[in-house]
C-alpha cells in the first residue's frame, strides 16, 4: 500500500495561504489536512467553512477535513458542500457514530473516525466495514507542534491487524509529531497516510521533507 502525506494547514502562513497551498502541491503532498476546532471539544479555535471554501477554490487537491468539534453530525452537510473530500470526526464527540458515518456517505464524501491517544482503538472496530479511514491521534488533539506519543504505536499495530483479519480496505492515518524519524515508526506499525505540519513548513526544502516521510521505509 502506497504512503500518502497530508499536510496540516494549521502550520501554514495564513496571510499567504494560496502561495502555501501552491508550494505544498508542487512539493508532492497528496492531501491538505484541514483542522476544524470549536473551542469546546478541544481548547482551541481554528478554521471554519469560509476558509475551507476558499481553499477548495484555490486547488483541486484532496481536502482531508478533521472535525474536532462537539457535534459533528450537525455540520456534515455544510462541510461536504464547502468542498471536503474526506471528513473525519471523533468517536469521543457527542454525535451518534453510525448516524454521522451515514450522513458523510450520503453526501458522497469519504468517512473517517478518529480516536484520542487515551481512547482504546477497539471503539472503532464495529465500524470498520463502513469507514474509508481511521485517524489515530499520536498527540492530544487541539494544537500543532506537539511531540509524538510512542505509546500510540501499539494502537496502530492492533488496528492494522484487525483490518487485515476482517479483510477490509480501511486506510490508517496518523496525526501528531510526524517527521522523518517518527514516520518510520508509524509506517512499520501499519499507517499509510501521514499528517505532517511543523516538519514540512519549517523544512529548508519542502519536497525533500515530503520525500523523507514517504520513502524512509516502505508502508
Amino acid at each position: 500500500m502506497s504512503c500518502k502525506v497530508s499536510a496540516s494547514v494549521l502550520s501554514a502562513d495564513m496571510l499567504n495561504l494560496k502561495a502555501e497551498i501552491d508550494k505544498l502541491c508542487s512539493s508532492g503532498v497528496d492531501m491538505l489536512h484541514f483542522d476544524v476546532m470549536d473551542g469546546v471539544f478541544v481548547n482551541n479555535i481554528t478554521f471554519g467553512l469560509p476558509v475551507l471554501e476558499q481553499v477548495r477554490k484555490a486547488s483541486d487537491i484532496t481536502l482531508d477535513v478533521h472535525l474536532m468539534i462537539t457535534d459533528p453530525l450537525k455540520y456534515i452537510g455544510a462541510f461536504a458542500d464547502a468542498g471536503a473530500d474526506i471528513i473525519t470526526f471523533h468517536a469521543e464527540s457527542e454525535s451518534n457514530i453510525s448516524e454521522t458515518i451515514k450522513a458523510i456517505k450520503d453526501h458522497g464524501v469519504k468517512a473517517s473516525l478518529s480516536v484520542r491517544p487515551s481512547t482504546p482503538v477497539e471503539v472503532v472496530y464495529p465500524y470498520l466495514n463502513e469507514l474509508d479511514m481511521v485517524l489515530i491521534m499520536t498527540v492530544e488533539p487541539g494544537f500543532g507542534g506537539q511531540s509524538f506519543i510512542p505509546e500510540t504505536l501499539e494502537k496502530i499495530r492492533l488496528l492494522k491487524k484487525t483490518i487485515s483479519e476482517i479483510g477490509c480496505c480501511t486506510d490508517i492515518e496518523v496525526d501528531g509529531g510526524i517527521n522523518d524519524k517518527t514516520a518510520v515508526l508509524v509506517k512499520e506499525a501499519g499507517a499509510n497516510i501521514l499528517v505532517s505540519g511543523s516538519y514540512l513548513f519549517t523544512a529548508e526544502k519542502m519536497r525533500d521533507a515530503v520525500n523523507k516521510i514517504k520513502d524512509e521505509t516502505r508502508c
